[in-house]
């Protein structure tokens, strides 16, 4: 009997302790995407076919599979309580070349600062790396956010991050009638002394930033959200202060912009329309201490218009977007980058800005360092689309997109035969989606640029010798992608 009563107390004191892990309910969601691409040409320039004593390059095409698989997992401690995560796994080319280095990029032909939306390097992604992990709380007096999450997701998809780094932030949001007002902190860039940045330096070395305080990079956000029926619409207020460049050693010069976005979506009958702006003013660089240097001003702006039509079968749309370009004439002021392109998340065409082409293929360049396939900057875009759904399952559409330079640089001289333009070119794609199941989706889609003259660049000696050509480029991508 003593037995008995023995191994009784033994459970009783298992289950008083496991009653907290049993409360905990898991929640998971994922996309698994497996997909095959072919692009006839890995550049847009010539190879410098033609050059004097240049056998020239063939400028190859490519075609390989990738796959990505990522997993979301949802700890929900209590309905009021959750922690809230992110992995990705096998992020890889089949049978290619695998990353060895702690960088993201170590080689190759990587789209700087495309990270695929994971919080690891390159070689981390390829096994397996943690994306985010924050604690939501939904208290009395609102929600709470504290942890590693997306950098910056706002408004329309146009000019967002998701596929960016993720940051540490402190998020804040509380509901005031239709209105939800939040603030926020992200932690960008921290250079204070610690077990991993404790280089020893001087005053001197401009590598060294450990050793000085108010070196870090921190980024402020306040914004509000009116929703209603059929309508959304909210402006958000960013301030970002870098003082990665301050102290003798480098610079030095304190980088403080603003932000401002005001967005809208709404739904008018069968047309859903949706629009964002967004306005950077500040200083890119203010140097301090009675340094030498000039003052640099921000003034930038984006702007993003899209509608879309629903007609039954058939449906129609649209999209404008707009980011300025720097005017070389003006030396006093950044009118271009400083958080102000069309984004990594937003991809209007299969080749042109696609930002996804970029990270698995690397940069489609043209001349003069120009890429073909990067985040849109300097540039007006316009897009007309058409789709067909002639079953519930199946959705076809053919879309043709031109855009041009905001800012063309024109060199002085007489070798030019032909002066540089600012067209990016014009882009033809169809693609064509079959849901097999409520899950499994299988994408077919190929796409043709019209290459334009802004990729041939400004080498005055290439173009007088016929090597400042560009070639047109065409791809093919299938795409299975399993969602749950």
């Amino acid at each position: 009997m003593k037995r008995f009563w023995l191994i009784l107390l033994s459970l009783g004191l298992i289950m008083a302790f496991s009653a907290s892990a049993f409360a905990v309910d898991v929640k998971f969601s994922g996309e698994y995407d497996v997909a095959g691409v072919y692009l006839n040409k890995v550049s847009a320039d010539n190879g410098f076919e033609g050059w004097i004593g240049d056998t020239g390059s063939k400028n190859p095409s490519t075609a390989f599979y990738y796959q990505r698989l990522r997993i979301g997992t949802d700890f929900i401690v209590a309905p009021c309580l959750k922690l809230v995560t992110r992995f990705d796994a096998m992020d890889r080319i089949w049978g290619g070349a695998r990353s060895t280095s702690h960088t993201d990029f170590p080689s190759g032909n990587g789209a700087t600062d495309n990270t695929g939306g994971v919080a690891g390097t390159r070689a981390e992604s390829e096994n397996l790396v943690l994306d985010l992990a924050y604690i939501e709380y939904t208290s009395p007096i609102g929600l709470f956010k504290v942890g590693y999450q997306p950098d910056f997701v706002w408004g329309t998809v146009f000019g967002d991050r998701g596929n960016g780094m993720p940051s540490g932030q402190i998020n804040y949001m509380v509901p005031v009638g239709p209105v939800t007002i939040t603030a926020g902190l992200a932690k960008e860039v921290d250079n204070s002394y610690s077990a991993v940045s404790s280089q020893a330096g001087h005053h001197g070395n401009p590598t060294i930033n450990s050793t000085r305080s108010d070196r870090d990079f921190d980024s402020y956000r306040l914004a509000a959200v009116y929703a209603a029926k059929g309508i959304e619409a909210g402006a958000l207020l960013l301030y970002n202060r870098d003082a990665e460049n301050r102290g003798y050693a480098s610079g030095p010069y304190l980088t403080e912009t603003y932000n401002l976005l005001p967005y809208f979506k709404a739904t008018i009958g069968p047309v859903a329309l949706q629009g964002e702006l967004n306005y950077g003013f500040g200083n890119a660089r203010k140097y301090e201490y009675d340094i030498t240097g000039e003052d640099l001003t921000v003034s930038t702006l984006s702007v993003f218009l899209d509608a879309t039509a629903n007609l039954g079968m058939v449906y129609v749309g649209g999209s404008f977007a707009y980011v300025s370009g720097q005017n070389i004439g003006d030396t006093s002021k950044v009118e271009t980058g400083v958080g102000n392109t069309g984004g990594l998340d937003w991809n209007p065409c299969l080749i042109l800005f696609n930002t996804d082409l970029d990270y698995w293929a690397g940069d489609v360049t043209g001349h003069s360092d120009s890429v073909v396939n990067g985040e849109m900057a300097n540039a007006w875009f316009f897009q007309g689309r058409v789709g067909v759904k002639p079953m519930p399952k199946l959705d076809t559409m053919l879309s043709i997109s031109y855009a041009m330079a905001d800012q063309k640089v024109v060199p002085s001289g007489s070798w030019y035969t032909t002066t540089p333009g600012g067209s990016y070119g014009v882009e033809v794609d169809i693609t064509g989606t079959y849901k097999i199941t409520n899950n499994l989706s299988y994408m077919l889609g190929a796409g043709y640029l019209f290459t334009g003259d802004y990729f041939k660049g400004t080498n005055q000696f290439q173009e007088r010798f016929g090597a400042a050509q560009v070639n047109d480029d065409f791809i093919i991508i299938n795409k299975l992608t399993l969602s749950f």
